[in-house]
This record gives structure tokens, sequence and C-alpha cells, in this order.
């Protein structure tokens, strides 16, 4: 009996004691969100006691059927859920591994990241200078969710200095963590540093509040190439990639760790979009001066030609408290002064599809935005010239892309659309355009004269590679020169020949087909007789009728046949014809005058033509005599005027 008392008791104090366990450990930060892949997802949260960890998952919030846990007992809690689907949407749940602390509603959840280079939609919310924690950055914020409604946003950049005045732990946990709640457990956050966040952190070392908070892709897990650190970084996402570099406390030297990298980075990428973000802009007049600035100078001077070099489309920064966005511009790295429209401006229109005409980015061309008053705003002459649009305005930016397509909104803290613009991509790499001429005719003995053209689109940077080569015939060919569009070739037998010419611009090929019938020596095909008929006069309302011969020697054999085309020459209007082919047929004009008409006849080896001059006028006027009976003199009008 006493021992079953016992163990009744161990088992009521052991009840009492988890529920007392569970009863203290609360989650004092999170959870969020990190590192988002299209086949993984980094969960955080932080709990204020310590224990294991432990993440339940599933594809309904009734239905949590797997989970990770780490049995090391901390308050700073990391999981990393792999083994996902791309594009598809995971509730989850955070806890230990006795009880669960948040989650398990509709309102815990995540969608994977898309496969990369595939082209979903994708809305990206961009917030720059936010760290305020103020009405201010609370106004902004609302202004977006009501903006966004319930759409999904699938990236969120955070453009530096989140969280004021030195980025300690406490100043994040009131300027991001309690501001953003709602997002940060549904969307991942990709984060760059400020110098206000480097007041108390350090990059050669990776320690600080900034680094401590944030789980960043250093080892290329989310895309891009490796870089090593967490202060510099690159991904994927969908069609777009995305580059954060240092500006405050990494080496900006060329020839450093970070621009190395990011060349590196550059050349790796296959991505359709580029869009680098950082804190320092590369221009700007608002409460920091890029002519003054070391810093910015420095930026604009060594990260832009770098950028620019593998066509970035778009660049985002904060640090002046303020909205300023570019014309789409190139090669400028000097000081405002030196900025030269004629030389730096790919297009000086607004971008506006409803105005100038969105930017059209085919190889060269940026758009640099400051976006950094998501939290406060702080004034500036705001007149640096390669802004389109400066704006002393608390708000947010909305990226939008579509495939070839993206719209980009500045969204104010009232929820009004203050600037917008769409830049639109080329439609890619097209194969060249080629023509191997006519074909024609050539006695035995005589080289035919290859007239070739190839046009292309210069896509991909290169030189376009052309090459003559035999498709058919009854014997060799000898081509002079067979990699020039134009060049001639030799025969050995006569006969019909079929040669191609092929153009390859080094990711695509086309090619066009030219006959060439060889005939024997002696053998001299002539030209068609070609007569148009007599020139004539005819009323504008009349067809005129083309009486045309065409007469040949029947050679070359094959075709042994001749063609007959009629066309206009010139003329003050259109001309109908009722079939052009035909060598009589009819001809309606469009307005009185003087046309030329040509009746050209082609043997499959020569072209011959003849001109007929075809004079058109009014239609005559009609006359109705009147013969008055009285003293009266006789009325002379046109009809119908009476």
């Amino acid at each position: 009996m006493s021992r079953r008392i016992l163990f009744s008791s161990l088992i009521v104090l052991s009840a009492f004691a988890w529920t007392s366990q569970a009863a203290a450990q609360t989650v004092t930060r999170g959870p969020y969100l990190q590192n988002a892949t299209s086949t993984s997802m980094v969960v955080r949260w932080r709990t204020n006691v310590n224990t294991d960890s432990r993440v339940i998952y599933g594809l309904s919030p009734g239905g949590l059927s797997s989970e990770v846990i780490k049995g090391t007992m901390t308050t700073k809690h990391e999981i990393q859920l792999t083994e996902l689907s791309p594009e598809t949407t995971y509730y989850y749940a955070i806890g230990d591994s006795s009880i669960i602390l948040a989650g398990g509603d509709s309102d815990h959840y995540f969608i994977t990241a898309p496969v990369p280079g595939t082209e979903p939609p994708v809305r990206v919310w961009v917030i720059g200078d936010s760290g305020t924690a103020n009405s201010s950055a609370r106004a902004v914020r609302n202004a977006y969710l009501a903006f966004n409604g319930a759409a999904y946003t699938k990236v969120w950049l955070m453009l530096g200095d989140n969280a004021y005045s030195d980025g300690t732990d406490s100043q994040y946990q009131d300027a991001v963590f309690d501001m953003y709640p709602s997002l940060l457990r549904q969307t991942s956050l990709w984060a760059t540093l400020g110098n206000h966040d480097g007041h108390s952190a350090d990059s050669g070392s990776q320690t600080g509040p900034y680094y401590n908070i944030f789980t960043l892709p250093k080892s290329g897990e989310a895309g891009g190439l490796a870089s090593g650190t967490e202060a510099y970084y690159s991904f994927d996402y969908a069609n777009v990639h995305f580059i954060c570099l240092d500006s405050y406390d990494s080496s900006k030297s060329t020839g450093g760790a970070m621009l190395t990298w990011l060349e590196n980075d550059l050349a790796a990428t296959t991505q359709k979009w580029i869009v680098a973000y950082w804190h320092h802009p590369p221009y700007s007049k608002g409460s920091h001066n890029s002519d003054s600035s070391g810093t910015l100078t420095s930026v604009r001077e060594n990260f832009l030609p770098i950028l620019e070099s593998y066509g970035v489309d778009l660049v985002l920064s904060g640090h002046s408290h303020s909205y300023e966005r570019s014309y789409q511009i190139d090669g400028h790295y000097g000081s405002s002064g030196s900025f030269t429209p004629s030389q730096h401006l790919i297009d000086g229109g607004d971008g506006r599809e409803d105005g100038n005409g969105a930017y059209f980015k085919d190889i060269l061309g940026s758009v640099y935005i400051v976006a950094g008053s998501s939290g406060k705003t702080s004034g500036g002459s705001l007149n640096h010239p390669i802004m389109y649009l400066s704006l002393n305005q608390l708000g947010s930016l909305v990226l939008d892309f579509a495939g070839e397509r993206l719209d980009v909104k500045f969204l104010d803290d009232g929820g009004s659309i203050r600037d917008y613009f769409t830049m639109l991509k080329a439609a890619g790499n097209q194969a060249p355009a080629v023509s191997a001429g006519a074909d024609q005719s050539v006695i035995f003995s005589a080289e035919a004269s290859l007239d070739g053209t190839v046009t292309d689109d210069e896509l991909p940077a290169g030189v376009v590679t052309t090459l003559w080569s035999q498709v058919s015939g009854p014997g060799a060919v000898t081509f002079d020169d067979a990699s020039t569009v134009d060049t001639t070739a030799s025969f050995i037998q006569v006969g019909t020949y079929v040669l191609r010419l092929t153009a390859n611009d080094g990711d695509l090929l086309s090619s066009d087909d030219v006959t060439i019938f060889v005939l024997p020596e002696g053998t001299i095909n002539q030209p068609p007789i070609v007569d148009a008929g007599p020139d004539q006069t005819v009323a504008l309302s009349i067809n005129a009728i083309l009486d045309g011969t065409v007469t040949d020697d029947g050679l070359p054999n094959p075709p042994g046949a001749v063609t007959a085309t009629w066309s206009q020459v010139s003329g003050p209007g259109t001309v109908n014809f009722a079939d052009a082919s035909a060598v009589d047929t009819t001809a309606g004009f469009s307005m009185e005058g003087t046309y030329v008409l040509d009746l050209t006849g082609f043997d499959g080896g020569i072209n011959a033509f003849d001109e007929v001059t075809i004079t058109v006028e009014q239609a005559p006027q009609m006359l109705e005599i009147r013969v008055s009976t009285g003293d009266d003199d006789a009325e002379e009008s046109q009809s119908g005027s009476v």
C-alpha cells in the first residue's frame, strides 16, 4: 500500500513539476523566420528560461505531422526545417519536447520559395531606416499591411539602421520584434547592416546583436555564391538574384574580399533580375550628401562599376531619411556636378506606362532608389540631378516581379502611392536572322557569287559566326571562304545544288538555303522577256486593265517555269491588284495621280522587268444643258446640282 501511495505521490509531484515548468516558460521573442529557400526554412524564437527546442509542422493547422527537435538547453532557439516542397504553404508551432508555446493556428505559417529561375509573381516589401520604434514606423507598417491585404509578402528587405540608436538587443526588440510580429512569423526577413546597427556589432568577427539576431546565407545555401560571412551575401528568389553588401564595416576597396566575392557572384548568376541593396546610398541630396561623404563616394566609385558591368537592374539603399528615385542611368561615378545626360542617361523619362513609357532594360541602365524614410524624415536639398523624383516623405517600397516585368511603387505612410514606375526586360536572345540570297543559275565553268545577309540582336555579347555548307547536289562544292557571308562557290559537275548559310550567336543557330542551277557549257540562260503593256489613262472610279506578257527560254530546267509579279513603284496613293501574280490582271487606285507599276518575270535564275505608267484622273463631270423657251439664255450646271 505504501509503495502504491508513494508511486501515486510521485505521479502527482511529477505532474505538478511539469505544470509548473509549463507555466514558467514563455516566448519572449518571435517566432521569426530566416534564410528561406525553396526546400528549407529557419525558425527562431526566444524563451525566458532554458529549454530544448521543437518545431512541429504540416500542411494544415490541424495536421502538424512532422517535427524537428534539438536537445540543447537554451533560451535562443533556432531550428532549420529541410526537405520541404517548393511554393508550398506550411503551418507550424514552436515549443519544447513537452509543450507547444506558440503556433499551431492559421496565423503561424510560411510559403516556401519557388525553384530558382522559375517566374511566379513575387511581391517584395522594402523598408529603410525603420528602427525608430515610434508612431512614424507604425504608420508606414500599417499603410503597407492595408495596401497588401491578404496577399503574401514573399521577400522582405531591411536597408539598415534597423534599431536606433545603437542596434542593441533591447532596441531590436522594440524596433523590430515588437513592431512587425505578424510579418516576422510568416515571411523571412533579409537585413543589411546600417551604421547605427554597427555601433554594437562587428563584421570582422560577426559578433554583436545584429549578427546574433539574424541567420543569413553565408554558405550559398539560398542560391548565389558562398561569401563565408553574414556581413554580405546573396540569395535567389524565383527569377530574382538579390545581393546584400556591407557598406559600413567591411572593406569597400576594389580587390578586397567583399568586392572580389561580388564580381564572382555576379559572374555566376543566371537570374533574369538583379537587385542589390546596402545602407549607404551612392547618390543622395537628402540628410546626407553623396558629394561630401567619403563612405558614399567609395560606394559609388567602387561598387557601381562592378554592378553595372553585370547588368544590375535596381539598387536600393537608405541612410538619407528621404525618398529619392533616379532615372535609368549608367556609368556615372563622379560627383553630382559631373553628371552628363548625353553620357550617363539611358532613359530620361518617368518610367511610367501612362507617362513617358516604361524603362526598357536590355543590357545597360539601372535605377537607384534611396528609401530611408520608413521611420523618420530629415529633409535635405533633395536636388541630385540623376533623380527623377525626391520627396521628404515617410514611406516604404513595394516591388512586384512578374516574368519580364518589374513594377515599383513608393507607398507613403497614409497609404497613397507617391511614385511608381515599370521596368521591362528584353525578350531575351533571339536567333540570328539569315538570308542566303536569291536562287541563281551559273554556267559550269563559272563561280556562283553568294550574297548572304546575317543580322543579330547582339545577345549574348560576342561575335556571330557564319558558315556556308553544301546540303545537296550531284558533286562537291568548293567555297572560296566558307566562313564569310559574301563569298563564291565553284562546282565539279552540272546539276542542281542546295547550299546553306548558318549563323551562330554563341547560343542559338539559324540558317537559310539557296538553290544554284549549274548549267552545261554553251547553255546560256536568257532573262525572261517582259512587257507590262502600254501606258494608259483611267478614271479614278475605274480599274486599269493590265495586259502584260512574259516569255522565257525554259532555262534553267528545273524549274523550267517563269513566275510573274506586279508591284507598285511609285504613285501618290495605294494600288490594289486583283491578282499580283497573274500577267493579266486589274488594278484599282486610292486617289488620282500618276502611278508607275512594275511587272517582273523570274525564271528561277534571272529576273527581268518592265514598267507601265497609269495616269488616274478624276471622273469626268457630266453637264446638263437646259434650253430656255423664253428670252433667257440657256443655263449650264453640273449634273446633280440643279
